[in-house]
């Protein structure tokens, strides 16, 4: 509810900006056009991921992935890892942080295992791992729009390596920090079978035709919504009360409604100029680096959408739009509103009664995220050159 207040709040202001002509009504249109796909697609996969949750599709990979590591702890976390990072990819940070979290957690937590190495790995690699393809975080979509192109793959080769980066460093920090945790043995239990095999069945076969649909370059909002669509009527027929209004992120969409006025507007007061003095210029790997730690910055003391909206004008070419990605995706590990996705997943633990002090997750932040953004650009300016 609260940053339904906020969402609501940023649309009053837009709203005065735009009355008083501070905001000119062809950019707030321009914006609507830009966004509105964007929105109907965190709409729709967040109606598909919640539903294929309640039809039992994450826990029976989830079990299904404590059997396959045999007792072993470490090929547990790697395959966890392995999930986190396919979830992320194509069903974006916020499935990782809300849906995966908490029936990794409850894995763990039944085969006699410490939560907190599991929680800590979804919740990086939601955000790390967001650097993948344009439908892992609302960022990359609104890319598309200053790289010039909606070919998935092309984003996927341009950020391909610091992506990779990404991925690699936070886990090597976790199997460090974490590692007495993560060698030892468990007992593996016999899975469950689904409430409702025609549920589960319908949601599992909707996801596996859904994941290429979003790489074909198509509109990602087309199958999505099919999706969303299909599964809400299989629902209806099998099981209806799941079918309620809570499903939508209706406050997400308050809160970027109001936030893309609100950014426009500034940038009609001269935002712009301001932000290109602390970004820099160029595509040298300083250059680089200046850019994705300024993203990195922006995102941890308000958060990486807003961080990435006003840095967007200030970035050019694409290589300084990836090296912002990296700074507002792979950096955001340190303040607890960095991300929404940091906000929800700490929300489904406080639900499992998993506490984990901010102050902890504060201090392994200012380590692992400036390394891991660092790491990431450096990789970006290699390949770039």
């Amino acid at each position: 509810m609260r940053l339904a207040i906020l969402g609501a709040a940023l649309l009053v202001v837009g709203g005065v900006a735009l009355v008083t002509g501070i905001l000119p009504t062809e950019d707030a249109l321009a914006v609507a056009d830009r966004v509105w796909p964007i929105l109907l697609f965190a709409v729709a996969i967040t109606v598909v991921a919640e539903l294929a949750s309640e039809a039992g599709v994450f826990s029976a990979v989830a079990e299904r992935t404590a059997r396959l590591a045999r007792g072993r702890t470490w090929l547990l976390w790697l395959l966890v890892v392995a999930i986190a990072v396919v979830s992320t990819a194509f069903l974006s940070l916020d499935t990782t942080a809300v849906l995966l979290t908490p029936v990794v957690v409850l894995v763990a937590a039944a085969h006699g295992l410490p939560p907190m190495p599991f929680a800590l790995t979804t919740v990086w690699l939601a955000n790390t791992a967001s650097l993948v393809l344009p439908v892992s975080n609302l960022t990359n979509l609104l890319s598309l729009h200053a790289l010039g192109f909606t070919d998935p793959w092309r984003f996927f080769l341009l950020l391909a390596v610091p992506s990779l980066i990404a991925i690699v460093v936070p886990c090597v920090f976790l199997f460090l920090i974490f590692r007495r945790q993560l060698t030892g043995r468990f007992v593996a239990h016999a899975t469950g079978t689904p409430e409702d095999r025609v549920l589960f069945w319908w949601s599992a076969g909707v996801l596996i035709a859904l994941l290429p649909l979003l790489v074909t370059g198509i509109p990602v909002w087309i199958p999505t919504v099919a999706a969303a669509l299909l599964l809400t009527v299989v629902f209806a027929l099998r099981r209806r009360s799941v079918l309620r209004f809570a499903l939508i992120p209706w406050q997400l969409v308050v809160f970027a409604s109001g936030l893309f006025l609100v950014v426009e507007a500034g940038h009609s007061l001269g935002m712009t100029s301001a932000l290109a003095t602390v970004a820099g210029s160029g595509t040298d790997p300083l250059s680089l680096l200046q850019l994705s730690f300024t993203g990195m910055a922006g995102s941890n003391v308000v958060n990486n959408l807003p961080a990435y909206l006003a840095l967007e004008p200030v970035a050019g070419s694409p290589e300084r739009i990836a090296a912002l990605l990296i700074g507002v995706n792979a950096g955001p590990l340190i303040t607890p509103w960095a991300s929404l996705a940091t906000l929800l997943w700490h929300s489904r633990l406080k639900s499992l009664g998993v506490d984990i002090r901010w102050s902890r997750y504060v201090l392994l932040g200012l380590i692992v995220a400036p390394l891991t953004v660092a790491a990431a650009t450096v990789g970006l300016a290699l390949v770039a050159r």
